[in-house]
């Protein structure tokens, strides 16, 4: 014996006793025609099996059929008489009146009653199209059974739906019950792994007051989405359709859930104002033309007595049949039947074959039953080798045929593998169906496939050209925040879902290149973004350079100033025989003219890209050159300093001062500057650098000093040297000689000293290559002041007023 438990009766209402004692009496109306033909495949599908040679042989199944009327309650209350047998039947056979195994129910709601109650008395519950994914919970439905996919995998279908079609910004609408919160809790956890969110979720429910109804509506309509999913079964949405309807809502793209979307009493001229070119999934559909006959041969006159016939006849005849018992159905003013109607040539829906979905389900699991219970009886799948029964049917526990249920396996007669996995669920497979208006009828249309395996993996397919869009041509967008361009990231607005943001442009020196980043790319050190942030450029690459004004300036300068030099040197070497040049001490002053020509040559080692070699040339050979010009200078201010001395009585201090302690000053001074720079050069020398911190968008080419120590030594020596001889020449400057060199000496002297004073903050603070310019100006600057400053008067005697060329002159005789 299998139970059935279908919906046949879809509402209850409850009346009031006059007797306080008594309780109020529940009646049950609303006659469902679907449900009804769910309750007739039942009893096809086990005709069927009984009439199978192989299948059970000698063995008939038998049902018992009761009405849920969509209520929980009711749903619990006749499983409970199912399994226990306690209603009064009239039976002919020899078979106890318990079930072996119970086919219910059709909401989650009412198979999670009857599966909590039924599982510890072990007895199996095979659902035909509660979707739950609750449901899969074999610690509380031990014995729960389906032939629906859970909605564990429909929420990956409609996820994978909404993936394909890029919608980031969609509503949800759910019914009030375990479908309904389950369904759209296992899309909302879906959707948001790829990034989409649930603007908001409204909740329906047959029995709510219109104004929750029209509260939804002013929700939509006040929201930016333009995509909404609906996890409801027909019967609670439609309430909610017909507002929508009402209010002319007709820009919403919705999304179905297998409940609604194929329901034929939504699928009118009427609903496809608004829901028209709604998508959504379906369970997969079969044609079993062998039913046709069976659904029209149902008659009231075969089987006066049959539960629910009347009813049935009374809707699709259009007449009251004789009947035993009172009709349920509400239409009760229709004549009586004459006995002469037929279904045979009726055109109803009811009696369409070729798209069934739920029935096919009830079918399935009829025989799904069959083939455990055959297991059972003969300890052996259907087409073993044993005939003979293993154990008496008398002696079937409902525990064995949920053991055997686990083990179903076997491909029926419409091609289909029959099977359940650990949690008593079959494979997913579910079509993408569409609503469409062809030749002025709604009908839907297939437009792919969704397929789960067990591993999880899926795959959807979809034709989307036949895709129908109500508004558009193209495919509706709903996005609370349209994609970030490139150059910019996303900024989440506080309070708002994460698919709600603004679009910031990338901060300097960063790039976003693609579109909808969260991030903006930090560019390499040697990279800088361009205007439009979306990609790193190289950085410009600074140093002075021989071909910019600056460098061909200083290039001009400094080759002058070495002309220059020369020029004095010939000049002197042409006249060393003059007093002039006699009483400036020549050799010094040649050994000085050669150091300034170096010292005028030394900033071309400034000029052109920075490598090892000139970065350790430029700072040493400045500091050498340098050196030796101010020992040339210390020497020469001796000189002058002893010759007055000279004149002292008793002292001889100027014989002990000839050309030969010149010499040693002029090259031990020039030494200790030569020991340092090697110190410098072998320790931490000077190398190329790279420099980013003055500017975001250029790299400065630099020489770095190394040691900083060495660098500062090399100029504190220079400044001593110059101190020393400032001091001596300054203590000179009065002598009585006409022509005394120490005046020019202190004035040079205290040029050299102000230049390079004042270098050391403008080095310090100027930025890239002018870091450079700053010291070559210093050098220059000093150069030309010892130029000047010491060689000028005497060329000027020597060139322009010769007869001041005299030795009375030049002792200040005349």
């Amino acid at each position: 014996m299998i139970g059935g438990i279908f919906p046949i009766f879809n509402k209850e209402i409850s009346s009031i006793t006059s007797f306080k004692t008594e309780p109020p009496r529940v009646e049950c109306f609303g006659f469902d025609l679907r449900a009804f033909r769910w309750a007739q495949m039942m009893i096809y599908a086990i005709d069927e099996v009984n009439r199978q040679p192989t299948l059970l042989p000698n063995i008939s199944l038998g049902y018992r059929i009761l009405n849920s009327c969509s209520s929980p309650t009711n749903t619990l209350r006749a499983a409970l008489t199912l399994s226990h047998g306690t209603e009064n039947t009239e039976s002919t056979t020899m078979c106890p009146p318990t079930i072996s195994a119970l086919i219910a129910e059709e909401a989650s709601s009412q198979s999670i009653a009857v599966a909590g109650a039924l599982g510890p008395f072990k007895v199996p519950v095979v659902s035909y199209f509660s979707t739950c994914a609750c449901l899969s919970d074999k610690r509380k439905y031990p014995t729960f059974f389906r032939t629906i996919p859970s909605d564990y995998y429909q929420a990956k279908a409609l996820a994978a739906l909404v993936k394909h079609f890029g919608w980031q910004w969609i509503g949800a609408i759910q019914s009030d019950n375990d479908y309904g919160r389950q369904g759209v809790l296992a899309f909302t956890e879906e959707v948001e792994k790829l990034g989409v969110c649930i603007a908001f979720v409204g909740t329906v429910l047959r029995s709510y007051k219109t104004e929750t109804f029209l509260a939804i509506v002013e929700m939509i309509k006040q929201s930016t989405v333009k995509v909404i999913l609906a996890f409801v079964p027909e019967n609670d949405f439609y309430p909610l359709m017909k507002e929508v309807v009402k209010h002319n809502i007709t820009d919403i793209q919705w999304i179905g859930s297998e409940a609604w979307i194929t329901a034929a009493q939504l699928s009118t001229p009427e609903i496809y104002r608004s829901f028209g070119g709604t998508i959504g999934t379906m369970v997969q559909k079969m044609a079993m033309p062998k039913l046709k006959p069976f659904l029209t041969s149902i008659s009231p006159y075969k089987n006066p007595g049959a539960a629910f016939v009347g009813d049935f006849w009374e809707i699709m005849a259009g007449c009251r049949p004789p009947s035993p018992g009172k009709l349920l159905a509400v239409m009760t003013k229709n004549k009586k039947c004459n006995g002469s109607e037929s279904l045979m040539n009726s055109k109803d829906v009811f009696f369409n074959v070729k798209e069934l979905r739920v029935s096919y389900n009830v079918y399935t699991a009829v025989y799904a039953i069959a083939h455990a219970l055959h297991h059972v009886v003969f300890c052996e799948p259907v087409g073993g080798k044993a005939v003979n029964p293993c154990l008496n049917i008398s002696d079937i526990e409902p525990k064995q045929v949920t053991d055997h249920l686990h083990k179903v396996n076997f491909k029926n007669d419409y091609g289909d593998t029959v099977f359940f996995d650990e949690k008593g669920d079959p494979p997913a497979s579910y079509d993408i169906v569409n609503w469409q208006l062809i030749d002025g009828q709604v009908q839907h249309v297939t437009l792919g496939h969704f397929s789960s395996t067990a591993n999880k993996d899926y795959k959807l397919k979809i034709q989307e050209e036949n895709i129908v869009w109500r508004t558009e041509k193209e495919v509706p967008k709903s996005v609370c925040s349209s994609f970030c361009p490139v150059g910019t990231r996303k900024a989440q607005i506080k309070g708002k879902p994460i698919c709600c943001f603004d679009c910031i442009p990338c901060a300097d020196g960063a790039i976003a290149n693609s579109t909808g980043s969260t991030d903006c790319t930090p560019c390499p050190q040697e990279y800088w973004s361009n205007e439009k942030r979306d990609e790193c450029i190289l950085k410009t690459i600074e140093f002075l350079s021989y071909h910019e004004p600056m460098g061909i300036a200083i290039t001009v300068v400094s080759i002058l100033g070495a002309l220059l030099s020369l020029s004095t040197m010939v000049i002197f070497i042409r006249y060393k025989e003059t007093p002039v040049i006699k009483a400036s001490n020549s050799e010094l002053s040649c050994f000085l003219m050669l150091s300034l020509f170096m010292c005028f040559l030394c900033p071309l080692t400034f000029i052109g890209r920075p490598t090892v070699w000139t970065c350790m040339l430029r700072h040493t050979a400045f500091g050498v050159t340098f050196a030796l010009c101010i020992s040339c200078v210390l020497g020469k201010t001796i000189v002058v300093v002893t010759a007055f001395n000279a004149t002292i009585p008793g002292n001889k201090l100027a014989g002990k001062f000839g050309p030969a302690q010149q010499r040693i000053i002029v090259g031990s001074c020039t030494f200790i500057q030569i020991v340092i720079c090697v110190l410098w050069l072998t320790l931490n020398p000077p190398f190329p650098d790279m420099v980013f911190r003055h500017s975001n968008t250029k790299i400065i080419l630099e020489c770095n000093t190394g040691s900083e120590a060495a660098f500062y030594a090399v100029l504190g020596y220079i400044g001593l040297l110059a101190t020393v001889c400032l001091v001596l020449a300054f203590l000179a400057r009065k002598l009585p000689d006409n022509f005394n060199e120490a005046k020019f000496i202190t004035f040079s002297m205290l040029i050299f000293c102000a230049v390079w004073i004042t270098f050391i903050p403008a080095y310090v603070s100027s930025p890239g290559k002018f870091t450079v310019a700053v010291e070559i100006f210093a050098i220059l600057s000093s150069a030309f002041g010892l130029l000047m400053s010491i060689f000028a008067p005497k060329c000027y005697i020597i060139l322009i007023k010769p007869e001041k060329n005299t030795k009375k002159h030049v002792m200040g005789k005349i």
